[in-house]
């Protein structure tokens, strides 16, 4: 009889592969679900990147093995949307590498730099994928709070006191999710400071930057964040591209060689007609983003209605792809998370999906039409059947 290794013991199905294989019956049984649980946006990409990835196609060598650090165009439009929306200067050679989606980089950085027996400062509540990547190297997950008391926030000072000796990485996630808190650049110019003071590898992960946000921010703006910090970025939210699987990876250039030295066994070169069609999105302007914040604060405003109606507590200054709502009812997020999805064909995120300290939180997308939304308006409103 074959077994499967011993690191997929500590490791399960990711909630929502599993969740939507329910999703699915339900509708197949006729049920009209609404899935307000996924952050999968549902507008079309850019026209001209659709052109730009048909017209790719018909390229000489499109169809070849390319380069694993990808394209000099891709990577100079890389550089320059950072320069462009986040002032920070990235040198296109040596200090950025494209990836097939951010989730990739996840496990590429844990690949990189991780031992057996290694620790990891994993955030609670957070993407449940910090923890997987962890948990199949073989590393130890050392779990840390963020609270809405500490404005979901690292709490330094109870970092400190922990036992650091055989931490190697720590996850952080600004603006962050599941929450859509945004970042404070003090708490996280503070986190700095303790990673250099304690050898550790500090990764944001940031593909909400662009989504309702004022102001564009990337780890690198902060003092002293190359000496000690990765950051992962994405095409998938901003500029509806989650299919395509393209994302990034910014840092010194000693931290992205070892992550390179890694993905270069890993696969072959990502697609020709995707690097042009990204390169084409990264070099949009701002009214891009400006008409699809639009679009999302309208649909923003019915899922804060919604939640009025639930009874639940946001954060209007949230920003992201999400609405985090906390419960003030006595029902937990699971409960309350069925009684939408049996009752009302509403399918919404348990807040426990990302951590015991979303217990008392349920998180709804924003990746759903206004007419759906309204829909699911007028169910939580309809008076229940008895």
């Amino acid at each position: 009889m074959i077994s499967v290794s011993n690191r997929l013991q500590e490791t399960k199905e990711y909630y929502f592969s599993k969740k939507l294989r329910e999703v699915a019956q339900l509708k197949k049984q006729g049920k009209p679900i609404i899935n307000l649980g996924i952050g999968s946006p549902d507008l079309a990409p850019p026209k001209e990147v659709v052109e730009e990835l048909m017209k790719a196609t018909q390229a000489p060598g499109a169809y070849q093995y390319q380069a694993y650090k990808g394209l000099d165009e891709l990577r100079e439009a890389m550089c320059n949307f950072y320069e462009t929306h986040y002032q920070v200067n990235v040198d296109q050679d040596q200090e950025v590498l494209p990836l097939m989606g951010s989730k990739e980089g996840i496990a590429l950085i844990s690949m990189a730099f991780l031992n057996e027996g290694d620790e990891v400062l994993v955030p609670n509540p957070g993407y449940p994928t910090y923890q997987a990547a962890t948990k199949l190297l073989n590393a130890r997950l050392i779990s840390y709070d963020l609270t809405e008391d500490h404005s979901w926030h690292p709490d330094v000072e109870v970092l400190k006191k922990l036992d650091l000796s055989k931490v190697k990485l720590m996850w952080i996630n600004y603006p962050n999710m599941p929450t859509g808190e945004p970042v404070n650049k003090q708490k996280l110019q503070e986190l700095i400071q303790f990673a250099k003071a304690n050898d550790i590898l500090l990764v944001n992960d940031n593909p909400y930057s662009m989504v309702l946000t004022d102001e564009k921010f990337s780890i690198f703006q902060l003092e002293g964040a190359a000496e000690v910090s990765l950051e992962l970025n994405s095409l998938s939210k901003s500029f509806n591209l989650a299919g395509f699987r393209v994302g990034f990876l910014v840092g010194n250039s000693e931290f992205i060689s070892a992550v390179l030295k890694v993905k270069s066994n890993m696969d072959s070169g990502m697609f020709f007609p995707i690097q042009k069609a990204a390169t084409k999105a990264l070099n949009l302007d701002l009214a891009w983003f400006k008409k699809q914040n639009e679009i999302y604060k309208q649909r923003r405003a019915i899922v804060w209605d919604i939640c009025e109606s639930l009874d639940l507590t946001i954060n209007r200054d949230a920003v992201s792809l999400f609405v985090w709502a906390k419960i003030n009812s006595s029902l937990s997020a699971e409960a309350l998370a069925d009684e939408l999805l049996y009752e009302r064909d509403i399918f919404v995120t348990p807040g426990t999906v990302f951590g015991s300290n979303g217990a008392n939180y349920v998180r709804f997308s924003l990746c759903v039409s206004e007419e759906d939304l309204k829909l699911c308006r007028e169910r939580i409103l309809k008076p229940k059947v008895v």
